[in-house]
């Protein structure tokens, strides 16, 4: 009998329990919807129930005033490294997202700066599609 396996992606810290809708200043020709993620024409960004993130990444700890910035900032990136969006002119914008939100949810505003010149300086290879967490299998 042959053996079954299951196919996964690790690397996870969070998963949302409830579905998040933002709005937000990155806007398409069409909607994008995938499994986890939607993206209006007019700039609605729903990371849907079940959508597993890292939190933030680098030195920077993860806290309940960055949290939901991490979550956003992971969606778009992930559409990025999908090739829904475009690297070069909404990275940006998604960093600086990032750096809106951190600062709304109680971040000291230079360290909200700080966070978006370190994402505009070394986010670049975890928006690219070389960065998609890869499917592994077990057993």
């Amino acid at each position: 009998m042959a053996k079954k396996r299951i196919s996964y992606r690790s690397g996870y810290k969070y998963q949302l329990a409830k579905s998040y809708v933002q709005a937000i200043a990155i806007k398409q020709r069409t909607n994008i919807d995938t499994d986890f993620i939607k993206l209006t024409k007019d700039g609605t960004l729903t990371v849907k129930k079940g959508y597993a993130w890292d939190g933030p990444s680098g030195p920077v700890p993860d806290t309940k005033e960055n949290l939901r910035a991490s979550l956003v900032h992971d969606a778009l990136y992930q559409l990025m490294r999908h090739e829904y969006l475009n690297n070069e002119g909404d990275r940006k914008k998604a960093d600086k997202l990032f750096a809106v939100i951190c600062e709304d949810d109680g971040v000291w505003p230079p360290f909200a700066k700080t966070y978006y010149l370190a994402l505009q300086a070394f986010g670049e290879p975890a928006a690219k599609p070389e960065a998609k967490k890869p499917i592994q299998k077990a057993p």
